[in-house]
């Protein structure tokens, strides 16, 4: 068990309750937060709480935050595909349909089982135990390459490169309709739709953080369009939201391509490669840059198109 002592300042007087603590706990939801209420796990002024409360300037919070219960991740013997490995970084390129790190509903099976096993406590812990290596992630359909980091030094400085948008990242990706434009940049913030919580969106500034993708298209169908995406920042599902947002969204999409039936049967989510990836050795200070190659569902697809 977690204790928390917050004053009121002038700054969060008039809120509700609930609303004040998601803004002083931001990496705890709202819904938990009046559950911890409801549940009598917060007091105010050393009395009963109740969610719709308003707090004034100089009233006295105390939450206890129940530990959360940490399944053992136990490491298992699930093949990777390596691009590139060394004693300080891991590329593997990460199959269709893997989860990266676990969560509730997918404990096992992840990327993080098989790199344990692959790694043996040879892994940074900076992300804590659910995600040892972790430095950033691809969604489950997406494939592609991953840089797992085996040592805190390692993990800070690519952190830190990814921080600064130095790390070089080109997708490769099927949208629908056909693009005239060679090439495009699409830029807008992207935060959390306001309408779908479990959606990101483009949201006027300054709501959301600002995002960068640069487009080239490879080769155009009758109705899609094979093209390399480069991103200059890094945000949640920002190439399926920018290319949904300007009208073309990815090949499989279910979440961004509202209505969408695709043609070609058993395609499993979005079409989306992470092709190429170039990064700063964080110890010989040289230049890596691997290259996963298409998946052989993507090169069926591109087959299909061909001849249509």
């Amino acid at each position: 068990m977690t204790e928390y002592h917050f004053q009121i300042t002038e700054e969060e007087e008039g809120e509700r309750l609930d609303h004040c603590l998601a803004l002083l706990l931001a990496d705890q939801s709202r819904t938990y937060l009046q559950k911890l209420i409801k549940d009598g796990n917060v007091k105010l002024n050393g009395g009963p709480a109740r969610n719709s409360l308003r707090v004034s300037e100089g009233d006295e919070i105390d939450l206890s935050l129940p530990d959360k219960i940490i399944p053992d991740i136990e490491p298992e013997n699930i093949p990777i595909d390596v691009l590139y490995e060394d004693s300080d970084v891991l590329v593997v390129n990460k199959s269709k349909g893997m989860v990266v790190h676990p969560a509730p509903g997918h404990w096992s099976g992840t990327l993080v089982n098989a790199v344990l096993y692959h790694c043996g406590k040879n892994l940074s812990g900076i992300n804590g135990v659910l995600r040892p290596g972790i430095v950033h992630r691809i969604d489950k359909d997406t494939t592609g390459s991953v840089i797992i980091c085996k040592n805190d030094n390692a993990h800070r400085k690519i952190a830190e490169q990814l921080k600064e948008h130095t790390i070089v990242r080109r997708y490769r990706a099927i949208v629908c309709g056909r693009i005239a434009e060679d090439t495009l940049t699409v830029s807008g913030n992207i935060g959390r739709d306001p309408k779908d919580r479990k959606k990101m969106a483009v949201v006027p500034a300054p709501q959301g953080k600002p995002a960068v993708t640069h487009v080239r298209v490879l080769e155009r169908f009758r109705d899609y369009t094979y093209i390399e995406c480069a991103l200059e920042t890094g945000r949640t599902h920002q190439i399926r939201v920018h290319m949904a947002h300007i009208g073309h969204p990815l090949l499989g999409d279910t979440l961004y391509a509202s209505g969408q039936k695709s043609p070609f049967s058993g395609l499993q989510g979005q079409c989306l490669h992470a092709m190429i990836l170039g990064f700063v050795h964080p110890v010989t200070g040289k230049y890596i840059e691997t290259q996963a190659p298409l998946p052989e569902y993507f090169k069926e697809l591109l087959r299909k198109l061909r001849t249509q």
